[in-house]
Order: C-alpha cells, then structure tokens, then sequence
C-alpha cells in the first residue's frame, strides 16, 4: 500500500465511475483520502461493458482502500447541480482540500463521439455539447470548489486536459479547442489563487486505453504493448499515478503547469 500522505483529505473526483477518473479515485484513496464519488449517471460505470453502478464503485473504492466514500450524482455543465455536488459532497465528508476534474470527452449531444468531428462539418449541437462538457464544467467545478479553499487557505485543484490541445486536428477540432480553453482558464485560475496558497495544475494525456477509449475506435494491437516501447497506449494507471506529484507534498509548490502524459509523443518546449 501507499504512504498515506494525504490521510484524512477529502476529494472530490468528477466523472470517478470508470476509466481515468475511477484510476483517480483509487490512486488518491490508496494515499489516504476521502472520496467524493462523482458521476453523471448511476449506471454510467458499466456503459462500456462493465456491470457496476456508481454506488457499487464508490463502496468498493472505500473497501479496498480503508477510506470513506460517497456518491453523488450531478450534470457539471448546470452550476445548480454543481453547487449540490459539492453541498452534498462536504456534508458528508468534510470540506473539500483536492479536486481533480475529469469530467469530459468528445462527447455528442446525442451521446457518443459526433461524427464528423471536424471543423467544417460538426454539428451545432455537437459544438456546444464537447464545449458545455469540456469547458464550461471545468470553469463552473473550478469555481464552485475555488471559493472554499480560498476561505481555508489551502487546497489542490487539478484539472484533466489533453495532449489534443497543444496540436491542430481535422478530428477532434472542437474537442481539441475546448481543451486547449480549459487549459488556459486553469493557468488563469493558478494566477488568482497563487495568494492563496492554493495550487492549480493540468494533467493532459495522450491516447490512453479506459474503456471508453478502446470501445469507440479501432486500435493497432502492436499499440496495446505494456512495456519495451514508449510509442504505445497508455494505461490508466500511468496517467492516474501522476496525481500524487500535484496533490502530494511533491506539489506544494508547483502551480500553473501542464504534464503531458503521453510517452514523448509531444516533443517541442512548452
């Protein structure tokens, strides 16, 4: 097991029932939080072949991991439902001293990824969905959590980006350009809570296989490798360890910055 070096710690994970955020979740329990549970639908865990509910993945995180947990359900693009995330969240389990916001996709309004996704051709509804999910919650989840830990003076906010967003694309253009925006607001939000003491940084992966990844697309088996290559598909847990280096003591003092997780498959400075 982890060094419990954030026992006792409340966060709140959004989008926490599978894949990347549920990598999260666990990575942060093994270190000794408390959980916040977040998801937008009860059986949004078992939508890509799984068959647990979030009630079952919030009690099964809090078993293996010796910590309380509890879940909520809320739609992060309605501030309404936000403010209920959290009220409902530190009622049961205290004040919140971590966020990592993992909610999002390239995600049609119509569920699935639009199709086409590029910059001609998608449509307007399609926009405004990847945009409401990608952005608009990241700045509304940003604030909602952002007013208690100034008041505390403490606190992580670690927001999920994408490699997508530091490089142009055909597809995935309005993906790509909601995560480049919600980059940009956190580094925003880093230079407001730098008086704080609070910090804000962004993890953004490459291609990584949760199962939402590997159920929408078709995949070089050779990518699927686990070792012996960086030119791969990453595995959650690759990604998820990162959060210790923001929310740990290793991160006291780093705030503003951006990590790319995706085996060097972005080279250039910045």
């Amino acid at each position: 097991m982890s060094n419990q070096v954030l026992e006792g710690q409340v966060a709140l994970v959004t989008g926490a029932g599978r894949g990347l955020g549920r990598a999260f979740a666990e990575k942060l329990a093994a270190l000794g939080c408390n959980i916040i549970v977040h998801g937008m639908r009860e059986n949004g865990p078992s939508e890509y072949g799984g068959t647990q509910t979030l009630t079952d993945v919030a009690a099964e995180i809090g078993r293996q991991h010796d910590v309380r947990t509890f879940k909520v359900l809320g739609d992060l693009t309605q501030p309404d439902a936000i403010a209920n995330v959290v009220r409902s969240g530190e009622a049961a389990l205290g004040p919140i001293d971590i966020l990592v916001h993992n909610a999002g996709g390239d995600i049609a309004a119509a569920g699935g990824k639009p199709d086409p996704n590029d910059v001609v051709n998608i449509k307007p509804e399609d926009v405004r969905a990847v945009i409401d999910r990608n952005l608009l919650s990241t700045i509304f989840v940003c604030q909602a959590v952002a007013r208690g830990t100034i008041e505390r003076k403490r606190g992580r906010i670690v927001t999920i980006g994408s490699v997508a967003a530091f490089k142009g694309r055909a597809n995935s253009a309005i993906y790509a350009t909601a995560k480049a925006a919600a980059t940009h607001y956190a580094r925003c939000l880093a230079a407001q809570m730098q008086p704080h003491g609070i910090t804000v940084n962004i993890i953004a992966p490459g291609d990584t296989r949760t199962e939402r990844f590997v159920a929408t697309r078709a995949i070089d088996p050779a990518r699927l490798a686990e070792s012996g290559t960086l030119d791969r598909i990453a595995t959650v847990d690759e990604v998820a360890r990162v959060v210790e280096l923001f929310a740990g003591p290793m991160g006291a003092f780093v705030s503003g910055q951006v990590l790319r997780v995706d085996g060097g498959g972005q080279l250039w400075p910045g």
